[in-house]
């Protein structure tokens, strides 16, 4: 019976040895490889790149609509753009000045087309079922037709100069008051009063038209084009000799 007790607690005592030493080597092992893995982090923090410091200073606003050109897309008057944009104004005096762009550059096309109409013969008193412009003034459409487009828009009574400018209004009051083709109820300031709220996007697309960068940028060149085309017209039809080269009229 003494021996069979003496046998146990031998058992017993080199199990527990032999558990105590199982469980030291295993944590000795999980404190080495979380030693490893702190000095792996350590190591990935010290190689990182710094973040580069924030810029100081007003910021370079780019701009949209370069001019095509050889050997690349040229932006003719960035100084200009950049003293408007950095240091007058700010982004939204950019997005501004784009827009106002934009809507001359419209405009202008406009005026082409009337003025190449005008000079071609394609005017009312050739297509309008009507004779007088306005009959109260005596203005008859074969009047307007002999005159140079700049004579017949001066003769163009008040009402009627009324007319095109509260029609030009409409849109104007539109883009204040809508923001994507929505009229916005709940502002206290016009969306379009608030800066960089005027861009010229009436959002108003009824054939469902992708929009697209290169879309954008033709409409902004034709629109340049036409400017300069539009005072060219004018300056040889009012300044004889004022413009060199030979007009298709």
């Amino acid at each position: 019976m003494k021996f069979t007790a003496i046998l146990a607690l031998l058992l017993a005592s080199t199990a527990h040895g032999f558990t105590a030493g199982t469980v030291g080597r295993s944590a000795m092992r999980l404190n080495m490889a979380e030693d490893a893995a702190e000095a792996v982090a350590e190591a990935v923090e010290e190689e990182a790149p710094a973040a580069p410091p924030a810029p100081k200073g007003p910021q370079k606003v780019p701009c949209f609509g370069a001019t095509p050109w050889i050997g690349g897309p040229k932006f003719v008057g960035e100084n200009y753009w950049d003293k408007l944009t950095m240091e007058y104004g700010s982004a939204e005096t950019g997005t501004f000045l784009r827009a106002a762009e934009l809507k001359h550059g419209r405009s202008a096309m406009l005026a082409t087309l009337g003025f190449a109409f005008h000079k071609l013969g394609l005017t009312l008193d050739h297509i309008s079922p009507h004779k007088y412009l306005s009959v109260s003034e005596g203005v008859t459409f074969a009047d307007l037709a002999a005159m140079t487009p700049l004579d017949a828009m001066k003769h163009v009574p008040a009402e009627g100069l009324t007319q095109m400018f509260g029609f030009i209004a409409l849109f104007e009051i539109y883009e204040l008051t809508h923001k994507d083709g929505k009229l916005v109820q709940d502002a206290t300031v016009a969306p379009g009063l608030s800066p960089g709220g005027l861009t010229g996007d009436l959002g108003w697309n009824p054939l469902k038209v992708e929009v697209t960068d290169r879309r954008r940028l033709s409409e902004l060149q034709n629109g340049r084009a036409a400017m300069v085309a539009i005072c060219a017209w004018i300056a040889a039809s009012e300044i004889p000799g004022s413009f060199p080269l030979p007009l298709p009229w």
